[in-house]
């Protein structure tokens, strides 16, 4: 599908395909690449970079256009598996215009809401900008669902709440290697816009991504950290609360096998031949008394020894 528009007192209005300036690609069909190819002269290996999702960010300098992959983070659906994605998206800049290209049919909204956009390189760094904030309301997310998870595993130790704290945990890694990549690329376009005939403001605003973008890198790199340090804790939790329910699972058992042993040879018939000359109300009783002082003698044994072990 193509979305055309134009730029009118700063703002993107929908428009004819004759007086557009910005073409939004989304999930292009066949005759669409086609389009890209013959109109905007894109190659087969750019178009096929711009619709994989697991592209490398990176930016391309030609005489007469600017060819970039960008990293983006994916619209978080809320689901029980808590895992954010990343994917990528290309975008074509020329003097006339600016080609958006992406795999999927998510628009990008809220363009134009920081300043006004006169020019398709204007657009452009919009997008950008837009992008980097989309991250750091992402990792505020992040952070809130942490604590959230943390509460629930404290509460009931459930397997569940690990495997979402992983998630989120590999969704951080994604994220640190994409802002990092797209740090480069911001890094190149500062040093192709002081070489080439930007405005003072692109040049600024540049300026202001790198920062902010180097900003949301630490951030998520800290929760990455910390995320991955609290996972081997939680672990490690999960395995010592499991290996105190097997120790005590052991020990039940280690006191029960002699006691069923006597049990059972209570109940057949030799017991009764061996204390004949004892009346039963008596030999019965004894019987029991004898288990129950076994048994309290066992586990005392047994927590003498486990804190000798100790």
């Amino acid at each position: 599908m193509i979305s055309t528009h134009r730029l009118e007192a700063g703002r993107l209005r929908d428009c004819a395909d004759a007086d557009a300036s910005v073409f939004w690609f989304n999930d292009p069909d066949a005759a669409e690449k086609a389009l890209l190819r013959e109109r905007f002269k894109l190659d087969d290996h750019a178009l096929a970079s711009a619709l994989d999702p697991d592209e490398v960010s990176r930016v391309e300098f030609h005489p007469d256009a600017l060819f970039m992959i960008w990293k983006r983070p994916e619209n978080y659906s809320g689901k029980d598996t808590f895992s954010f994605d990343v994917s990528s998206f290309g975008l074509l800049l020329t003097q006339q215009h600016l080609v958006l290209i992406c795999a999927d049919d998510k628009p990008f909204s809220g363009l134009g809401q920081h300043r006004s956009m006169h020019t398709p390189l204007d657009v452009l760094l919009e997008v950008l900008f837009h992008n980097i904030h989309h991250y750091l309301g992402h990792l505020k997310v992040i952070k809130m669902i942490a604590r959230e998870l943390q509460q629930q595993f404290n509460a009931s130790m459930d397997s569940r709440h690990l495997v979402q704290m992983f998630n989120l945990s590999e969704s951080l890694v994604y994220y640190v290697n994409a802002i990092d990549s797209n740090g480069s690329v911001l890094t190149r376009l500062r040093n192709h816009a002081i070489k080439h005939p930007f405005s003072d403001d692109s040049l600024g605003l540049i300026e202001d991504m790198i920062i902010e973008n180097e900003q949301c890198h630490k951030q998520a790199n800290i929760y990455s950290t910390v995320f991955a340090s609290l996972m081997d804790a939680r672990g490690n939790l999960v395995n010592n609360n499991t290996n105190n329910l097997l120790r005590k699972l052991t020990l039940i058992n280690v006191v029960f096998l002699p006691l069923n042993l006597l049990a059972g040879i209570g109940g057949m018939s030799e017991y009764s031949m061996m204390t004949a000359p004892v009346a039963w109300w008596i030999s019965y009783p004894a019987l029991l008394v004898g288990m129950a002082g076994l048994g309290v003698g066992m586990v005392v044994m047994l927590k003498r020894l486990a804190r000798a072990s100790h």
